[in-house]
């Protein structure tokens, strides 16, 4: 479900990105979104409970703390924080860099559909199926 929700939010993070005259935040908003629910699919499989926060370091911090490891473009991506809740109400100080928001969200989301799939090949393994 998480990576589904990751996966819509960095499609929609995509098409919005391609419309100049569609501001930053909405933009900003759904690659943040893509990033966190992509490092709480890490989060769920290494069997951490999910913290409530939107805060991408602390994420990171607990991924790394579960023995996964984090792409490097994902290591420090706490510049995506802001457009989370924060730039809903603030104008920010600096326009979104709209490629490099959405590397990340795609990046992310390859990044969990890649453990998924991990998991899912070592699944059929122990159970004597062929991996897919």
């Amino acid at each position: 479900m998480l990576l589904r929700r990751a996966r819509g939010d960095a499609y929609a993070c995509r098409v919005l990105a391609e419309d100049v005259g569609i501001d930053d935040g909405a933009i900003g908003f759904h690659a943040q979104q893509a990033v966190e629910k992509a490092l709480k699919v890490a989060l769920v499989l290494a069997e951490v409970e999910l913290p409530r926060t939107h805060d991408l370091a602390q994420l990171v911090e607990l991924v790394l703390t579960s023995a996964t490891e984090v792409p490097d473009e994902l290591s420090s991506i706490e510049w995506l924080t802001p457009w989370a809740a924060e730039l809903r109400y603030d104008e920010p100080t600096t326009p979104l860099d709209r490629p490099a928001a959405l590397a990340a969200a795609e990046s992310a989301t390859d990044w969990a559909a890649a453990l998924l799939g991990n998991v899912q090949d070592l699944t059929s393994i122990n159970e004597g199926a062929e991996p897919k």
